[in-house]
């Protein structure tokens, strides 16, 4: 059986990661996205120390459905780096497990 992934990705601004996260949602490459506005970044981009404010854009996927959900969110993401980070869960509800499960397209097929 496939675990659950949770998926880090910070965007620009809401309307991108809106958007994007729809469309993710959309062709069932994840179940679910959870938007948080205004995280303060600091990080080093070509040589320098920068910081932003950003959204973090936290999504629910699968071990199966991670690889379609990577390629995608790289293709749609407006950043030439994005953030991807997957971690796996220590625990996870099984009713909710089982409706993420049926809300990803198994093997994480994009259309």
């Amino acid at each position: 059986m496939s675990e659950v992934r949770l998926v880090f990705c910070t965007f620009p601004d809401s309307a991108s990661a809106r958007q994007i996260g729809t469309v993710l949602i959309e062709r069932q490459l994840a179940a679910c996205v959870n938007l948080i506005p205004a995280v303060e970044s600091i990080y080093r981009w070509q040589g320098q120390v920068e910081t932003a404010l950003e959204v973090l854009a936290i999504f629910k996927t699968s071990e199966e459905g991670f690889p379609g959900f990577e390629q995608a969110l790289g293709e749609l993401h407006p950043y030439e780096v994005p953030e991807i980070i997957a971690i796996e869960p220590a625990a996870v509800g099984a009713s909710y497990a089982s409706w993420l499960f049926r809300n990803v397209l198994p093997g994480g097929a994009s259309h």
